[in-house]
């Protein structure tokens, strides 16, 4: 293994080395394919999001006999604006301290629901050869399971963290008009600290580099009976720019966008209480901010209603961007730790920025400057689907890394 290549190594951290040498073979003895199963089986779609509390229930299970106290954190009314009935939203936080630097590692326990054109039961852990299909288990429950089987692993051999972790399981999907509730609420309270590994990402050599801003936005247009005639220049201005938009990106789909998403009028007894909405999403680019986007949007208003109509801007919904979460001193021991789980080449991660918004920003925005990312994802792979599976090898795979990365053992130069 590349972690007996270092020349000189003190008794310490060579006792250190052992025990990493010997945690490693022992995570497919740790029963974590039976505690998969577990999880499986519990129903985290949202909505209706009635098996959060379940799930809390089988998470406590797992993680309190390895010594993290855990506290459910129920999200409060005016966070869920927008979010469709259904069972209380609950976040888990499960901390074991021992005085180190912290490491929070992040699940979004959500599940979308089955949908059709599975084959296997959703809800049913089933194995076919090497793989193991069932809902949720590529995004995020085979991720808790890689998490325990590495922390089990490291207990049973005595093996020292480098790092307290700090799990941090959320609510995020299905909320409608706010669907970051979860992760957002719990970076406010700040109850994030350290830096973060989210591990809803990719099983490859690669490098996040970060997500842009967005805004989405309603223009309200009223005028009695004259409201969606009002509204067409209007339409038809947004329609021109959603093009120009779109022109000047390159093939990895960065760069500003605009989307319109709704598109509806709305009558009153009344007529002159009726109105016609346009939905907005907005995705910015480099130098643009929320000022200079509601700008641009004013100056198409007043560009093109007709006399005697007015119009008004609301913002929806915003969505920070992140950026550099790659840039922070524990990149290159992380990229180290990929290697070793992973059995990674020695050639250089490759970055790569995500196209869409990410909930990450309102934990950036927190402070939590540093955000690594992996998971079990496959490059084409779609992340959920029918038969969504993954692999015992990329999940064992993983918890080689993240053991790895938790372990108290010396930095190396290279592999």
């Amino acid at each position: 293994m590349p972690w007996e290549e270092r020349p000189e190594t003190d008794p310490l951290d060579a006792l250190a080395l052992d025990r990493l040498g010997l945690a490693a073979p022992l995570l497919g003895a740790t029963g974590w394919i039976d505690d998969l199963a577990r999880l499986v089986a519990i129903d985290t779609a949202a909505p209706p999001g009635q098996g959060y509390g379940a799930f809390a229930a089988l998470l406590q299970d797992m993680f309190a006999p390895l010594g993290f106290g855990l506290r459910r954190l129920t999200m409060p009314e005016e966070a869920l604006s927008g979010a469709p009935d259904g069972g209380p939203r609950i976040n888990l936080i499960a901390s074991r301290r021992s005085g180190r630097p912290v490491c929070c590692l992040h699940f979004q326990m959500d599940t979308p629901p089955a949908g059709p054109g599975w084959s296997r039961p959703p809800l049913t852990l089933t194995r076919q050869g090497h793989l193991l299909y069932g809902l949720g288990t590529r995004r995020m429950k085979g991720a808790i399971a890689a998490v325990w089987a590495a922390l089990r692993a490291a207990d049973a051999v005595g093996l020292g963290l480098r790092f307290d972790p700090l799990l941090v399981f959320t609510t995020d999907g299905g909320q409608g008009a706010n669907p970051h509730a979860g992760l957002r609420h719990l970076a406010e309270q700040g109850v994030l600290e350290g830096h973060l590994v989210s591990l809803g990402g990719l099983a490859a050599p690669r490098l996040w580099t970060g997500s842009p801003a967005c805004l989405d936005l309603e223009i309200r247009i009223p005028a009695g009976a004259g409201a969606a005639e009002a509204a067409l220049p209007v339409l038809s201005r947004l329609t021109a720019l959603q093009g120009q938009l779109g022109q000047g990106t390159d093939c990895r789909n960065e760069g500003p966008r605009l989307s319109i998403t709704t598109v509806s009028a709305e009558q009153a007894v009344d007529r002159s209480n009726a109105f016609c909405s346009l939905g907005l999403h907005r995705r910015l680019g480099a130098g643009e901010t929320r000022e200079s986007i509601l700008a641009e949007l004013d100056a198409v208003l007043r560009d093109v209603l007709p006399p005697g109509h007015t119009a008004t801007i609301r913002e929806v919904a915003a969505i920070p961007a992140v950026t550099e979460p790659h840039r922070g001193p524990n990149a290159g021991r992380w990229q180290q730790a990929m290697r070793w789980g992973f059995g990674f080449g020695p050639e250089a991660f490759r970055e790569y920025g995500g196209a869409a918004p990410s909930a990450l920003g309102f934990v950036q925005q927190a402070g939590v400057s540093e955000i690594l990312q992996a998971g079990l994802q496959r490059l084409g792979q779609p992340a959920q689907g029918p038969d969504e599976c993954t692999s015992i090898d990329d999940v064992e795979a993983l918890a080689r890394a993240l053991l790895a990365y938790l372990a108290d053992v010396p930095e190396f130069p290279s592999f």
